[in-house]
């Protein structure tokens, strides 16, 4: 992917759903079920998925020359549940503008 508001859009779809099992799976199988094992694995392939999120952000930010603001906004997003499905049609207009340089 040359765009890198692509590679940052699936990123953040991906670690937008690992944080949606983290705590509509995982948490209510630790506290309901008795099983903490579900928290430590879920929990362990989250962190690891946003830190690769701050990552492809931060990327994006100097290459596609992003106020800061804007990459405030992407990460404020990241740390709701279900930030990265709301924030994903500005993105995809991010994206576009990126493609249309």
């Amino acid at each position: 992917m040359k765009n890198p508001v692509s590679l940052l859009r699936v990123i953040s779809l991906v670690e937008g759903v690992s944080f949606l099992l983290l705590l509509g799976v995982a948490m209510p199988l630790k506290y309901l079920a008795g099983y903490p094992l579900a928290v430590q694995v879920v929990g362990w392939g989250h962190g690891i998925l946003f830190m690769v999120l701050c990552a492809s952000l931060a990327k994006t930010m100097l290459v596609a020359r992003w106020p800061m603001a804007r990459g405030v906004g992407v990460l404020v997003a990241a740390l709701l549940p279900f930030g990265p499905f709301v924030i994903d049609h500005r993105l995809r207009r991010y994206e576009q503008e990126f493609d249309s340089r």
